[in-house]
């Protein structure tokens, strides 16, 4: 009898756990179907026939293009700027430093257009930056040096925590050790912490250049044009419909498909993760 108690009290836990299982299991495929299920249906119903003339339209070859350059360049922007703030967070205490913090995540809660009007009003014509710049000639608004400070604004956190993140997981030791060897700070930062870091920082920078690519709401408030990517689809959804933007969704799935494989590769190739 008491084995019988015994057995039955190990087999209850059992039964539980894998009832509990299978309903995690079920709430996860429901997400991913939710999640794959709008990208299966609209490659489906996407008019094929239709899409290599939109794909090889001037205008959206132009968008792509400007949406390429401007990203890469603010990506460059961004990692020569977000990397040493990443490792000063990570390796100093300073007075402010949860007020940085703060000020890294806040882009990542704003509105896309809120973001926008920000930037607007510091670097528009009528800006404390903007305006002496276009008195000047060198307006900022509707130029691709607009569109890149947006991108920059929306991307700009996710190489700042994933160097931090990847900063912090390095072992302080091996930097005290580089520093009895001679190092100087700016040797161990450059020779030792960096090196280090390389598969977090190199994951962060290529999800910025992502998420710049696909910026939309503070580009379209700070710089209409040139057109991106992002806001011609949008241009071509409210001229044409739906069935003109389509074809150019196929931009965005394709690049963010290869971006993402990427991220994936340098993530297993480099032991890198990310943190945002």
């Amino acid at each position: 009898m008491l084995k019988r108690r015994v057995r039955s009290a190990h087999m209850v836990p059992h039964r539980f756990s894998l009832g509990w299982g299978i309903v995690l299991l079920l709430f996860a495929i429901l997400l991913l179907l939710y999640l794959i299920g709008p990208l299966f249906y609209f490659l489906w119903v996407l008019p094929w026939p239709a899409v290599p003339a939109a794909l090889s339209d001037p205008e959206a070859l132009s968008a792509l293009w400007t949406s390429c350059v401007s990203a890469t360049i603010a990506t460059l922007l961004i990692g020569l700027l977000g990397i040493p703030l990443g490792y000063l967070l990570a390796r100093f205490d300073f007075p402010g430093k949860t007020l940085v913090t703060l000020a890294i995540y806040l882009p990542l809660v704003f509105p896309p257009v809120v973001s926008g009007i920000v930037l607007l009003v510091l670097y528009g014509p009528y800006g404390l930056i903007g305006g002496p710049l276009a008195n000047i000639g060198w307006e900022v608004d509707n130029t691709l040096a607009g569109i890149v400070l947006a991108q920059m604004f929306v991307a700009a956190p996710f190489v700042i925590v994933a160097a931090r993140t990847a900063f912090e997981a390095i072992d302080p030791r091996l930097e005290q050790v580089a520093s009895t060897l001679g190092q100087t700070r700016w040797g161990l930062f450059w020779r030792v912490s960096l090196p280090l870091a390389r598969g977090g920082i190199s994951a962060g920078l290529i999800l910025a250049w992502m998420r710049a690519l696909g910026e939309f709401g503070a580009t379209v408030v700070m710089a209409y044009h040139p057109y991106t990517l992002p806001v011609y689809t949008y241009v071509q959804l409210t001229g044409i419909g739906v069935a003109g933007a389509l074809p150019l969704a196929l931009y965005s799935l394709g690049v963010s498909g290869l971006v993402i494989g990427l991220v994936l590769f340098v993530q297993r190739r480099f032991g890198g993760s990310i943190s945002v």
